[in-house]
């Protein structure tokens, strides 16, 4: 009697509700068309997507940021000790509270120069010395009341020059020239002076030698003497008399734009200038 009260209270079965059965059994969740069923189907996860998308691109445009502000903190670090370095290597030798020098300043002086001087120091002071050696020279000269070879109107005539060998190479695009000369002297009285005339030049090297077996004869020092506008080569020993020596000079210097030396001059043909 139970029973056939609740089979007699269930709701009349509709054809909408054995499609929802049959779609049940079969597997299927899918809504039957409806403007309710719209309403409740699945909706799309592009915006989830697209949320997540966007914070990758934050997150790593963040990383990228932080790794370039690290990196230029580093190089503005590098550049600082770098100035320091070289304000260092620049300053005066520090010294200490005892009197010593820092560990920087204290390096072994070059060969050739005395401790406590500077190259350029050094180079001052062989041209001064040399200043004075010519001074000397030319009070011995005067003791003498002679006139010093290199300040006489002719050239002195203990040398002869017996022959010339010079090489020129020329430059063009700024007008200067380099040049090479061998001139072979015959010794008439011993001297340890060479004067040659010379003008505007820039003297690169010199060298005189008797022979390959004899060896070279040391060059003391050299200088121009404008007045007469002659190049003194004074000599560690004297040249012996009856003698020949070759005479090597390296020299370079200006393709002068006047009626000097080696100069340079130009004409125009045909509204050209050569």
């Amino acid at each position: 009697m139970a029973l056939e009260e609740k089979r007699e209270r269930r709701p009349p079965v509709t054809p909408m509700m054995i499609e929802e059965e049959a779609a049940l059994r079969n597997g299927s969740r899918s809504l039957t068309p409806g403007p309710w069923a719209e309403a409740a189907g699945p909706r799309p996860r592009t915006t989830e997507r697209h949320i997540a998308v966007h914070k990758r691109l934050v997150l790593g445009f963040a990383v990228s940021i932080l790794a370039l502000l690290a990196v230029t903190m580093i190089a503005v670090l590098l550049s600082v000790r770098f100035e320091e370095c070289g304000t260092t290597a620049d300053s005066p030798p520090r010294v200490g509270g005892n009197g010593s020098l820092s560990g920087a300043a204290r390096q072994p002086p070059e060969v050739g120069q005395p401790p406590g001087r500077s190259e350029e120091e050094a180079q001052g002071g062989e041209a001064a010395a040399a200043e004075e050696e010519e001074v000397d020279e030319e009070e011995e000269w005067q003791r003498r009341r002679e006139l010093p070879p290199w300040a006489r109107p002719r050239l002195p005539r203990h040398l002869r020059p017996l022959h010339y060998n010079l090489m020129l190479s020329v430059f063009m695009e700024n007008f200067t020239f380099s040049g090479e000369v061998n001139v072979q002297l015959e010794v008439l009285n011993a001297s340890r002076y060479i004067v040659l005339h010379a003008h505007r030049m820039h003297i690169e090297a010199v060298r005189v030698a008797e022979d390959k077996l004899a060896g070279g004869v040391r060059v003391a020092r050299t200088f121009f003497h404008p007045q007469t506008q002659v190049f003194v080569v004074v000599l560690n020993r004297s040249l012996e008399a009856q003698k020949s020596y070759n005479l090597k000079i390296i020299y370079n210097a200006l393709i002068e734009n006047e009626l000097l030396g080696f100069f340079r001059s130009s004409y125009v043909l045909h509204g050209e200038r050569r």
